[in-house]
């Protein structure tokens, strides 16, 4: 197990400079890429003594609940940071409620004096809105890229796991954050002491800045099939411009019957119904995820026709598209009681 370093020499660690994370928690934050960050630099701290401190901060002072409704007390409230400090904001569910005006101020803030920050999960979102990400790359949780990418065009979003440009880092959620920090630690005291820290936590797969977030296409349906695979991926390449069978076939050289086949025999569909849930997976994300008119997230789905749209989706999940986002909106608003 090798993790890639910037550098090429050991690090000198008694010139090193410790450094100060400030970990913003906000509502409903994903505990797993909060603990595996805070864990990475706490046995950062075993091999290099005090080369990390780190606070808990929110937006009132008030104790905060992550994802899996367990609540953490923190140190203080937003407060003036050096430029020297790092930023974490810790993204989860709900993100765009969980944005609030004061956060964005104080990022905004935060940031005019030169302080880096860095992105757990969805909190990506959160930079974005304060217009923090504007002409950078950056990288958010799969499920909410193509939300993401509708409302933020000025940022060049990947599939990444995480993403250094600048003094801003981003990362798509889960375990990622231990890659952030592993890369973090390797450029400050090295490779050798970062691949400690891999080894404490059992972490035999380090993932780089190149790594993609989801699993390959044959992993996640378990099916080896490469022609099956490339119809997959133009799929999921072109969900607002559906591509017909008969072009999909011959794309990867097959009769649209010889397709057809091939998806009765290893998913138990046929190639449309396959592509119609792609499309109405992504419009489930952009109804519960943004404020887009449920015309426009039909057209960004590839449908002509709200109506069209509307029966589709009432046959794929039991209800209307308008239900659907009156339903997700109660939710969040009974949460924030």
């Amino acid at each position: 197990m090798q993790l890639i370093s910037t550098s090429k020499t050991p690090k000198n660690t008694e010139s090193f400079k410790p450094r100060n994370f400030v970990f913003a928690l906000i509502d409903n934050f994903s505990l797993l890429s909060f603990a595996g960050a805070v864990d990475a630099l706490r046995i950062a701290n075993r091999v290099a003594p005090n080369s990390y401190t780190w606070s808990l901060t929110s937006e009132t002072g008030n104790a905060v609940n992550c994802s899996a409704n367990i609540s953490y007390n923190v140190d203080n409230s937003f407060l003036e940071l050096g430029r020297d400090d790092t930023i974490i904001v810790c993204g989860g569910v709900n993100i765009q409620v969980a944005t609030t005006k004061r956060l964005l101020n104080w990022l905004r803030r935060e940031s005019r004096k030169g302080v880096k920050m860095v992105a757990l999960c969805t909190a990506s979102y959160s930079l974005a809105r304060a217009g923090l990400l504007n002409g950078k790359k950056a990288t958010i949780h799969w499920e909410n890229q193509d939300s993401f990418s509708e409302e933020f065009e000025e940022v060049e979003l990947t599939k990444t796991v995480f993403v250094v440009d600048g003094n801003r880092m981003t990362t798509a959620g889960g375990t990622s954050s231990i890659d952030l920090m592993l890369q973090l630690i390797a450029n400050d005291l090295g490779e050798e002491k970062a691949n400690y820290v891999a080894d404490q936590l059992i972490y035999s797969s380090i993932r780089t800045n190149e790594d993609q977030q989801r699993l390959s296409i044959p992993t996640r349906i378990g099916v080896r099939h490469p022609k099956l695979s490339r119809v997959i991926q133009t799929m999921e390449i072109n969900i607002e411009d559906p591509i017909s069978p008969s072009d999909l076939a011959t794309n990867v050289g097959m009769s649209t019957r010889q397709l057809e086949r091939l998806f009765r025999r290893y998913l138990n569909k046929s190639p449309k119904r396959y592509y119609m849930g792609l499309r109405l997976q992504k419009a489930r994300n952009l109804l519960m995820q943004t404020d887009m008119s449920v015309i426009n997230v039909a057209l960004s789905c590839g449908f002509s026709s709200p109506s069209h749209f509307s029966k589709c989706y009432r046959s794929h999940y039991a209800t209307t598209p308008y239900r659907e986002r009156g339903t997700h909106s109660k939710k969040i608003n009974l949460s924030n009681l």
